[in-house]
């Protein structure tokens, strides 16, 4: 593969609704450049995209793919991202690398929920953008009804710059209308010049009224003469156009088929005429030595900087995918990572197309290419020289909300576990693992069910690791809610020196459940001396750990020492320690009289977005959860976020009822803010449970 200069350089990502066509597209636009010898299918595994096992299974998209293609004396770094809303992970990874996006539509399916999430990315990042109309050999493509979709969606930046034409109900063609010319297709991507169909001349017009009018808003001088009725020069279309374009003022749409490949190589003249270059873009870090600033900017005359934007681990290697921002990269460059203080070696440097990797000898700034090996750099970092140490500010990810208990099938299995976990969890930033050691379990974070699927599958035909995953045990607390005293007596004698320890503990609530107990004691006349006071708070410590109701942590407890007795010598720091612990166990489970002790649940704040036309749904759906609705906040786009509190027990698969609700649409976010005493219903349940669950302990 040839070595590009930065201004010849385009990193574009390829976006859209799952099974839109994006896989198809780029396949088809490398089958008309020769990349591969014949299109290979979705369906079939067989696309340059789609490499991986479970994506050959499943019949979609995982992962970003990166797909550099040359033509015509530039390169086209393509990033073809996965379309189900699970792995947003890999398109926000994608447009991390990319300057510019392709949204795709569907001709038939028209505007859909990955569509608006895709615009959404983009207008986040002023990413310029571009749509592409693909399936328009489709008997059931509707071009305008689409173009009215998008216009309805995403308001008077949509510009139509083709305009499809038919022979026979057969997609045959397209109006340039930037240069009012039609065009015909040949054979696949290729085209021929021709007159512009009197069918669809009322349609052309409209099109280009509403073009000229939108370059006419680029300039004073141009609207001037629009208003004059002077024709514009194609120099000035064009100019216009371009920096319409690039700064997002207009989102040109184009057509195509990319089962047929019609369109493909019209698709690459308007990302080399429209998008920009690297040059066009500015990245600024800090030198590492002194905090300075550090603007890479993509200058080839500044020291080595890259940004690490992707790991893959496959079948085929360990690959850092780097984006250069400065400088040259050759194999003979020393690397070093700033942040982990640590120096890299690289023996060869390559550019991956799918699964292909391709030595090359040297990137420019603004390439994309990758590094095989990396001992200790991850998805984030930044690499630079030691002479010139640079950290780049890291990408954020979203968060994942949805979870799972994990746990191996097999016994002795965890750090095989473990290993493969590090894996999966250096490619994807979007998931974790968190270990819940209080209640012995350990937990799988992910976007949604269809991810922690995926990864569970990659766990079992990669790692040879065989998992179950369920619904995890919650959180609970256990407190007291009045006050009662209780003596705990423990007394031995076998033989020799026995144990003695006689205390008596006041316990009430202490009202702080931030904290698990606060000690206290009144002890009046040495009838328990003070070097046993630190017996009898380490018993309570270790009671609190576990409450006697369910199992849970205690908190929100105040025990006080107020009276006890104790033998010369028999007495011992271990017997007031259990003597403590008999105390509080009695406090809880005296059948006479006890503290009142009850479960409290995590209550968690709660945020969801959605359309305003769901909101009525989304509420009701939180009132069943028991949750409470404090409120609605308007936002951006027609858009509501809805505020409430929901016990976090009625979270569990929340991410997959709030798609089905809203067509996938909705978000929610959440974090833990508060405990509050658990309905009895919901008490009593957990109790069973905790019962069965140490009753299975036993057993074990």
């Amino acid at each position: 593969m040839n070595t590009y200069k930065s201004e010849d350089i385009r990193n574009v990502a390829i976006l859209g609704h799952g099974g839109c066509g994006k896989t198809t597209l780029i396949e088809a636009t490398a089958f008309a450049n020769g990349i591969i010898s014949r299109m290979g299918r979705v369906e079939d595994g067989t696309t340059i995209s789609d490499y991986d096992k479970e994506e050959n299974k499943r019949g979609f998209s995982i992962s970003t793919s990166l797909i550099p293609i040359e033509y015509n004396g530039i390169k086209y770094n393509f990033l073809d991202t996965p379309g189900y809303f699970d792995f947003v992970g890999e398109v926000e990874e994608a447009l991390d690398a990319a300057g510019a996006a392709i949204i795709v539509v569907n001709a038939k399916s028209g505007v859909e929920v990955g569509t608006i999430k895709a615009w959404e990315m983009c207008e986040k990042r002023n990413l310029p953008r571009m749509f592409f109309v693909t399936a328009m050999d489709d008997a059931n493509a509707n071009f305008a009804n689409v173009v009215e979709q998008l216009k309805e969606n995403f308001g008077t930046k949509i510009a139509p710059f083709h305009t499809p034409f038919f022979e026979n109900d057969k997609f045959v063609g397209f109006v340039n209308v930037v240069k009012m010319g039609g065009r015909k297709f040949t054979k696949g991507s290729e085209y021929t010049d021709c007159d512009i169909p009197a069918s669809i001349k009322d349609e052309v017009d409209a099109c280009r009224h509403d073009l000229l009018e939108a370059i006419a808003e680029t300039s004073e001088e141009l609207m001037e003469k629009y208003f004059n009725e002077e024709e514009f020069t194609q120099e000035e279309i064009d100019t216009a156009l371009h920096g319409s374009v690039f700064c997002g003022d207009t989102v040109p749409v184009i057509v195509g088929s990319g089962l047929n490949q019609q369109g493909t190589k019209m698709l690459m003249d308007c990302i080399k005429s429209y998008f920009p270059s690297p040059l066009n873009h500015k990245v600024i870090g800090k030198n590492a030595k002194d905090d300075s600033e550090f603007q890479a900017n993509y200058d080839i005359n500044k020291p080595f900087t890259a940004k690490v934007f992707k790991t893959i681990v496959n079948d085929f290697g360990t690959y850092s995918c780097i984006k250069v921002c400065s400088g040259k990269l050759t194999v003979d460059v020393p690397i070093y990572n700033a942040e982990r203080e640590t120096e890299e070696k690289i023996s060869r440097l390559y550019v991956l197309r799918g699964k292909e990797a391709i030595e090359v000898k040297e990137l420019n700034p603004g390439d994309i290419g990758a590094l095989s090996k990396l001992s200790n750099t991850q998805t984030g970092d930044t690499l630079s020289t030691k002479a010139n140490p640079v950290i780049f500010e890291r990408p954020v990810y979203s968060t994942p909300y949805t979870y799972q208990k994990v746990e191996t099938k097999n016994k002795g299995d965890e750090d095989k576990f473990a290993q493969a976990m590090s894996k999966l969890l250096a490619e994807d930033k979007t998931m974790k693992i968190v270990q819940d050691k209080e209640n012995r379990q350990t937990l799988i974070y992910g976007i949604g069910d269809q991810q922690i699927d995926v990864t569970v599958s990659k766990l079992a035909s990669r790692y040879k690791v065989e998992v179950e995953t369920g619904k995890p045990r919650v959180p609970y607390r256990e407190t007291v809610r009045k006050m009662v005293e209780k003596q705990g007596k423990h007394k031995k004698q076998s033989g020799g020196h026995g144990q003695y320890g006689d205390v008596h503990i006041r316990f009430q609530p202490s009202g702080d459940m931030e904290k698990a107990y606060v000690f206290d004691e009144e002890v009046v006349g040495g009838v328990v001396p003070k070097n046993f006071f630190p017996a009898v708070e380490k018993g309570l410590a270790e009671s609190v750990l576990a409450g006697p109701l369910a199992g849970y942590p205690v908190v929100g407890l105040r025990a006080t020492l107020f009276y006890g007795s104790y033998h010369p010598v028999d007495s011992s720091e271990q017997a007031f320690k259990m003597a403590a612990k008999l105390a509080f166990k009695a406090a809880f489970n005296d059948p006479k009289e006890n503290c009142s002790p009850c479960l409290l649940e995590p209550i968690c704040s709660v945020k969801v977005t959605v359309p305003d036309k769901f909101t009525g749904d989304i509420m009701g759906d939180l009132n069943k959860r028991r949750g409470r609705v404090l409120g609605m906040d308007p936002i951006p786009g027609g858009k509501q976020t809805i505020n409430a509190d929901v016990p976090l027990a009625e979270l569990y698969g929340y991410s997959t009822d709030l798609r089905s609700m809203t067509g996938g649409i909705g978000d929610f976010e959440y974090v833990i803010d508060r405990y509050e005493q658990a309905p009895s219903d919901v008490q009593a349940k957990v109790i069973e449970e905790a019962a069965k669950y140490r009753q299975e302990d036993e057993e074990e």
